[in-house]
């Protein structure tokens, strides 16, 4: 990462300092200036309150021992009210039971003591930061993620939307070739009967099923010549009678695929 690149993440970064010691908040500013946040501070957890309802703050750190409400009590509120932010007490008192308690509820990330080590602060601010900003990440992840498996859902019934309708669609195109008084036989490129209607059935197949056979096998030579020469159509003589063998491109079956009407 360049400077100016992490001069720009640096400037997005703000951090809450509450203390009712305005000495310890301007040695703290100081001490983080240099890092480059954003510094805001509070001498206390009601003015805290009143700055993070119209701040966005990433990270807080607040003493302990404060008049009117304590930094336990304080950073438990943030933590009800805004949870994405990262909570942090720096005391010099060493109230065991109250802190050990916050951190196991979570309302605290990590307890600091006074007086501090300058790096040590500083390193631990960074890692609240980072923090911070992980948990950020994982959370615009997780909101992608969740907007795409609600998109994969919706395409998903809107496809099965579409083949329920295809479905009926097909079901009365079949139930209409079977009421059509012309003998109708349709074949793929391969030259395997795909549709047939119960006329075709009965003039070619003597009643059986044409279905799934292929044309050479159950249909008369000259048809299949006439499939496999692509013409527009043929004439067929049994038992001298004479009929017109229409054929028509099936567009579904590829550019040989061919749709049969026998015409009286």
């Amino acid at each position: 990462m360049t400077l100016e690149n992490a001069n720009a993440v640096a400037a997005t970064r703000t951090v809450l300092l509450v203390d009712d010691e305005e000495n310890i908040l301007s040695a703290l500013k100081r001490l983080l200036r240099r890092d480059g946040y954003r510094i805001l501070t509070a001498g206390g957890g009601a003015q805290g309150l009143e700055l993070l309802a119209s701040e966005p703050v990433d990270v807080i750190i607040s003493d302990q021992r404060m008049p009117q409400m304590t930094g336990v009590e304080f950073l438990r509120q943030v933590k009800a009210r805004y949870p994405d932010t990262v909570r942090m007490v720096l005391s010099g008192y060493t109230e065991l039971q109250s802190i050990t308690d916050a951190i196991n509820e979570g309302a605290i990330y990590r307890f600091l003591t006074k007086p501090w080590d300058d790096d040590q602060l500083r390193g631990h601010i960074a890692d609240a930061f980072r923090s911070k900003e992980m948990a950020d990440e994982n959370k615009r992840l997780s909101q992608e993620l969740a907007a795409a498996n609600e998109q994969l859902r919706e395409l998903l019934a809107e496809r099965e939307r579409q083949l329920q309708r295809d479905e009926v669609v097909l079901s009365v195109v079949q139930e209409i070739l079977q009421l059509l008084p012309l003998p109708i036989v349709g074949v793929d490129a391969d030259g395997l009967i795909v549709a047939a209607n119960a006329e075709a059935d009965a003039l070619f197949g003597g009643g059986l099923p044409l279905l799934g056979s292929f044309a050479e096998e159950r249909l008369p030579a000259v048809v299949v010549a006439g499939l496999e020469a692509s013409q527009a159509d043929v004439v067929w003589t049994q038992d001298a009678q004479s009929r017109r063998v229409r054929f028509a491109r099936l567009a579904q079956a590829g550019a040989q695929g061919r749709l049969i009407f026998v015409l009286d």
